[in-house]
């Protein structure tokens, strides 16, 4: 387990551009990754939960970013208990499919 991943490894992870992490960073003050002496991004688990909840509020919910700024200062344990749920059914989800995948080579 990491403890730390690059810019491009969370971008991949959530599926968004290096750019839009960069962008959410000066607009989420609760997304702060440390930088190393070259300058280099390093997210921690807790920055990666962060942006996952500024993912959720603002790409599947349609806020605004003023409006998930909002939603995040005001109830960010519905959130996050949200932003579980919906990787947990995500995990269920492609089990399901990895199953149905090898039901169909059976037959």
């Amino acid at each position: 387990m990491k403890l730390y991943y690059n810019i491009g490894e969370v971008a991949e992870m959530m599926g968004v551009t290096e750019t839009l992490l960069r962008f959410w960073e000066k607009e989420f003050k609760n997304i702060h990754p440390r930088k190393s002496a070259r300058n280099v991004r390093q997210y921690t688990k807790e920055d990666i939960e962060e942006i996952r909840k500024v993912y959720y509020l603002v790409k599947e919910k349609g806020l605004t970013l003023e409006g998930a700024r909002l939603a995040l200062k005001n109830g960010s344990e519905g959130t996050t208990q949200t932003v579980e749920v919906i990787d947990r059914l995500q995990a269920i989800r492609d089990e399901l499919a990895s199953i149905r995948n090898e039901l169909n080579g059976i037959v």
